[in-house]
């Protein structure tokens, strides 16, 4: 009797253990179903087309290693001036303003100074003393040749003739930075106020002056910037520098006026390091007739090198916690398309195009490629 009590109640925990077993098993199964079946998304055939959703593989596209960098929008040295006078004086008219197109030759301001009118005179009095040392040279040659008078005498009045005739020239010479005409100074037209004309076609981008300003020759009083031949003025750090090569595309955007992207090309590569440890380096625009200002600060990055790798549409790549995951179609059925949510590594990444790292099995797979971060769950 006591034994079977025993065998009895080994019995019942042997069936009491299985049952154990049986239920933790049961618990894990289950788990593992509800994890595949949170995984899998549903999307019906009328939320896919109302939603504009497309399907599409992974596919191969290009990469680009590029340096990053700043720079201004700037025209040739050729194409910038800074116009002052010759000498000092009170602006006696400035009709410019900023922002007026102007041609060479054209009209900027007028100068007045009396001293305008002392050089002036000190060129008509040349003119008289060289008349008179012109004839004396001529008669003393003619003696000396005849030899009447002695050599001093002569070289005396050449000296003297060939200095003057210096001295008229040279102030024939400042008559005409002063833009006044000598043939009018020699018919007497002698005048205080000196004109000064634009030395290059362009637009007005400073005045600094205003009428009865004293103004010294040093002083800038109107600025030209001639447009036409704009270009990219780029800084690169020492340290990027040899990469860098004539012929390579630029990508450049203007953020404070646009979002737009524009095309350059390196032109030219600086060929010293300056005290900053950078660079320049002469971009040339692909489209010229672009509405740029100079001096407009641009972001940029010159393209080094051009590689291919495995990628999908950025639109195509959900980011959650860090993490980053793809919808794979795993089948359609009945007007049902059903995706795996499976989770991927990215790499390299462009405007449009992200790489991805991807086992070879899953290469050949169709993912949802536009409309994957819509809320169709």
């Amino acid at each position: 009797m006591k034994k079977y009590i025993i065998n009895s109640l080994l019995f019942l925990g042997i069936l009491a253990l299985i049952g154990s077993c049986n239920t933790s098993e049961k618990r894990v199964e289950e788990e593992v179903i509800e994890d595949k079946i949170t995984s899998i998304i549903e999307i019906t055939k009328e939320q896919f087309e109302n939603s504009k959703m497309e399907i599409g593989s992974v596919s191969i596209q290009n990469f680009n290693e590029s340096i990053k960098t700043n720079g201004l929008i700037d025209v040739p040295p050729a194409n910038r001036a800074i116009v002052s006078s010759v000498m000092g004086g009170y602006i006696k008219k400035i009709p410019m303003l900023i922002g007026d197109d102007v041609k060479k030759g054209q009209l900027l301001f007028t100068i007045e100074n009396p001293d305008f009118i002392e050089i002036q005179q000190n060129y008509l009095k040349t003119l008289e003393e060289l008349g008179y040392l012109q004839s004396e040279y001529e008669r003393q040659k003619t003696l000396f040749d005849e030899k009447i008078i002695s050599q001093k005498s002569f070289l005396k009045a050449e000296s003297d003739y060939k200095s003057t005739r210096a001295l008229g020239k040279g102030l024939e010479e400042k008559l005409r930075m002063l833009t006044i005409n000598p043939a009018n100074v020699k018919a007497g037209f002698i005048t205080s106020i000196i004109s000064v004309y634009a030395p290059i076609s362009g637009s007005v981008t400073e005045v600094f002056g205003s009428v009865g300003k004293f103004m010294s020759d040093s002083d800038p009083i109107i600025e030209i910037v001639n447009n036409d031949d704009k270009h990219l003025e780029l800084v690169v750090f020492e340290k990027d520098v040899l990469k860098i090569m004539k012929g390579q595309s630029i990508n450049f955007n203007i953020p404070e006026a646009s979002s737009i992207n524009y095309e350059a090309e390196v032109h030219l590569v600086g060929k010293s390091i300056n005290e900053n440890r950078t660079v320049k380096v002469h971009g040339h625009l692909h489209n010229e007739k672009e509405n740029f200002l100079v001096g407009m600060f641009v972001e940029a990055e010159i393209i080094v090198n051009s590689i291919e790798k495995n990628a999908m549409p950025v639109d195509a790549v959900l980011e959650e916690e860090e993490l980053f995951y793809a919808l794979m179609l795993v089948e359609e059925k009945e007007g049902v398309y059903y995706f795996e949510k499976i989770k991927i590594e990215i790499s390299m990444k462009n405007e449009k195009w992200i790489e991805v790292v991807l086992p070879e099995k899953l290469l050949n797979k169709q993912f949802l490629i536009k409309g994957a971060f819509l809320p169709f769950e």
